[in-house]
């Protein structure tokens, strides 16, 4: 049954690979975006906000475009959608800005029809969009996640985060795509490199899941992908080396980048050495940028209500 009255959802932020886990874990993070998806007879998108400008305000916009995927897949005709969106979550920096958007839009449209699909089919489609499962798979489920994508379907296990994890990002005033990092890796790395991945990934995977942030430093050194996209991101080789000297416990490149992430423990209350760090590495390099001190969302993608009165925009800022 089409929910005539509209629907309203939260998508949290995510970063993605947490240093040696590429393209495999994820972690939700307390930065929002949300849609509200109506019925109407004629198309309409409200989008409010700074990080949404430029995107596309008709039929082309990737949320109708993923909507339709999710009407399409239920054997359900809903042409005409009235779509607001409003996020906190910055395009193209790292934050998973694309995957909110992705599991915003299938969560939204599945919840409109009356939720014929699955949370694992929602996933299998989310990754099969967005071509990996760390940054989809955490906005989807929330805290932490590990996951494997065989090009159909999905498998995740998600970890509680630590209680004292927290998390402080340097994003630079810079976008850098995907695909431009993407090119910047090798096509081939050494046997020894994939074994000091493959061994950090599990270790880091197996302390996240134990509590364990004294082995956390250790865990989160990378081969795979850093050193290759280091040149993108002025500064980057440095904070990644010195970070945990200056109250880090790990630092590591969120995603894509540009956005370098670090883990805190809060209980040591390093966060304004380790801020004022990374802005000095990151403006001696001629870079400005913005610092958030964040923390893992525990909730995934959750269902709002639909309040009788006041707006989209009310709602979220009340």
């Amino acid at each position: 049954m089409i929910r005539q009255e509209g629907v309203r959802v939260k998508v949290p932020a995510s970063t993605a690979n947490l240093g040696p886990g590429f393209d495999t874990l994820g972690m939700a993070l307390n930065l929002y975006s949300w849609i509200e998806m109506k019925p109407v007879d004629s198309t309409v998108f409200r989008l409010h906000g700074g990080n949404l400008e430029g995107l596309p305000t008709d039929k082309s916009n990737l949320v109708y475009q993923v909507a339709q995927s999710v009407f399409a897949e239920a054997g359900v005709t809903l042409p005409e959608l009235e779509i607001s969106m409003k996020s906190d979550i910055p395009l193209t920096r790292g934050l998973g800005s694309s995957a909110s958007a992705i599991v915003g839009a299938l969560f939204a449209a599945n919840l409109l029809i009356g939720e014929p699909l699955s949370q694992a089919k929602l996933f299998d489609m989310a990754t099969a969009l967005e071509k990996h499962p760390d940054n989809v798979g955490a906005s989807l489920f929330g805290g932490i996640i590990t996951a494997v994508w065989d090009g159909t379907h999905a498998d995740v296990l998600r970890i509680e985060p630590p209680a004292d994890l927290e998390v402080l990002v340097a994003i630079p005033d810079f976008q850098l795509s995907t695909s431009k990092a993407r090119e910047a890796l090798p096509k081939q790395i050494s046997l020894q490199d994939a074994v000091y991945n493959v061994s950090r990934t599990s270790l880091l995977t197996a302390a996240l899941t134990a509590g364990r942030l004294d082995l956390i430093p250790a865990a989160m050194r990378d081969r795979l992908h850093q050193p290759y996209r280091a040149s993108l991101v002025p500064g980057m080789a440095r904070i990644l080396e010195e970070a945990t000297a200056h109250g880090a416990l790990g630092a590591a490149l969120s995603g894509a980048g540009p956005t370098l992430l670090c883990l805190t423990d809060r209980r040591q209350g390093a966060d304004d050495q380790l801020e004022a760090f990374l802005l000095e590495v990151l403006g001696e390099q001629g870079i400005t940028a913005q610092t958030m001190r964040l923390k893992p969302c525990t909730m995934g993608t959750v269902a709002l209500t639909m309040e009788s009165e006041g707006s989209f925009l009310d709602y979220i800022q009340a």
